[in-house]
């Protein structure tokens, strides 16, 4: 199982469309909600390549990027893989 990260804030319709996603996928994610901890915001942005915006998303430690990315990668097949641990 994958281990997946997404960090959100409260009121972001992007972080909702990613995480249904991956509630379709099965997958289970561990959600790190950013929107009133300026230091863990800070880390996020840090540990995304300077990206500020949510969602931020990793997978297995890999940055993937935000909720157009996720679809991107969803729509081009190479998002299961990544899920199922083969990339």
């Amino acid at each position: 199982m994958p281990v997946i990260e997404i960090y959100t804030t409260e009121v972001c319709p992007y972080c909702v469309r990613a995480k249904k996603l991956f509630d379709k996928k099965g997958v289970t994610y561990t959600e790190i909600d950013v929107s009133t901890d300026d230091g863990l915001r800070q880390y996020m942005t840090n540990r995304a390549g300077g990206r500020r915006t949510v969602p931020q998303i990793f997978i297995n430690d890999q940055h993937v990027g935000g909720c157009d990315d996720l679809y991107d990668l969803d729509r081009t097949g190479k998002l299961d893989p990544m899920l199922a641990g083969e990339a």
